[in-house]
């Protein structure tokens, strides 16, 4: 899959290349942490998860809670990540969207913990739960130049330059 008809090219002109889907898979395993879009309470929210891929689906362990609760609502799910490339000075950013659901199979939870899927956060994250991806998008991109002047001494784009 590639990038929607709105994110393939850039109205301005800007350099961006659409991933390859397999690309995309191979940037989800690479890391390690995403952002986790869900609907609660009929509002959108954002929760930093880390994860695995086991399968081929996105799979994080929650403590009962918003984020739970949000994941079993069956509504569409969504994770990003995004990183930057400061040798070749190219940003990326992978969109995983698709459904949530709780694993209850322990062989498949033993699986999950075999990857090293350790909570990050204090506490009992009992609950595993996995991300079916229906549409995998992602794209990369030339970032501008910084302004040695003006950008922020912790902006990734300043490495390229020091």
């Amino acid at each position: 899959m590639t990038d929607s008809p709105e994110t393939a090219g850039s109205p301005l002109g800007q350099d961006d290349s659409s991933l390859a889907f397999d690309e995309c898979w191979d940037l989800l395993a690479a890391a390690t942490i995403g952002r986790l879009g869900l609907v609660v309470d009929d509002h959108p929210e954002i929760f930093p998860v880390n994860y695995v891929l086991f399968q081929r689906q996105l799979v994080f362990r929650s403590s009962p809670g918003r984020k739970l609760w949000g994941a079993q609502a069956s509504r569409p799910a969504v994770l990003e990540i995004d990183g930057y490339d400061a040798p070749t000075q190219e940003a990326w950013s992978v969109v995983a969207r698709g459904d949530t659901e709780l694993m209850t199979d322990p062989d498949e939870m033993a699986g999950v913990d075999a990857l090293g899927l350790e909570p990050w956060q204090p506490g009992v994250k009992d609950n595993y739960i996995r991300l079916t991806p229906r549409a995998l998008t992602g794209r990369r991109f030339k970032v501008n130049q910084p302004d040695l002047w003006k950008t922020r001494t912790n902006d990734p784009r300043r490495a390229s330059f020091e």
